[in-house]
């Protein structure tokens, strides 16, 4: 599970309304001055991230929670959408390549085009695999629970 802590800002019935700091890595390092990166991360502030999301955790304004996402689903998800296309585009190039060394295609052109399908193809395989309904339920965040619960203890035994 990959977790962010957050605040919670409001809360209208079971919809909690959180706040997260976008934490860029660029603010440690020795050449935050010569790198483009560092250059960028200094001229715009530090963002928040606004998330609604669904409850019945007892939780007040102001609350501190930890939020967390699946990370198996989201492992699942970056290879359907990296992945993907790049087989389509590799099976169809080498399809298409060899429809021309077989002289059963006239031209290198066409393997071309043969790639750029088989790349659109896999596209749109990610693209239906990703608005499943229950891909879209997985990735979604969760309030795993409150930071820094105060568990209370009635009695201590030897």
């Amino acid at each position: 599970m990959i977790e962010e802590s957050a605040t919670v800002v409001a809360i209208e019935n079971d919809n909690i309304t959180v706040t997260s700091e976008l934490k860029s890595t660029c603010s440690g390092c020795k050449q935050i001055d010569n790198c483009g990166s560092g250059q960028v991360a200094k001229a715009f502030p530090q963002k928040q991230l606004s998330l609604t999301v669904k409850s019945t955790i007892p939780l007040q304004l102001g609350d501190k929670v930890i939020i967390g996402l699946s990370e198996s689903a989201l492992l699942s998800s970056a290879w359907q959408v990296y992945l993907l296309p790049l087989f389509g585009l590799l099976a169809a190039a080498w399809l298409g390549q060899w429809l021309v060394n077989n002289n059963i295609l006239g031209h290198e052109f066409f393997a071309i085009i043969f790639a750029v399908v088989g790349g659109y193809a896999g596209f749109l395989l990610a693209k239906q695999q990703q608005s499943k309904l229950e891909n879209c339920a997985e990735l979604a965040p969760k309030i795993i629970r409150r930071q820094n619960q105060n568990i209370a203890i009635t009695e201590i035994t030897d």
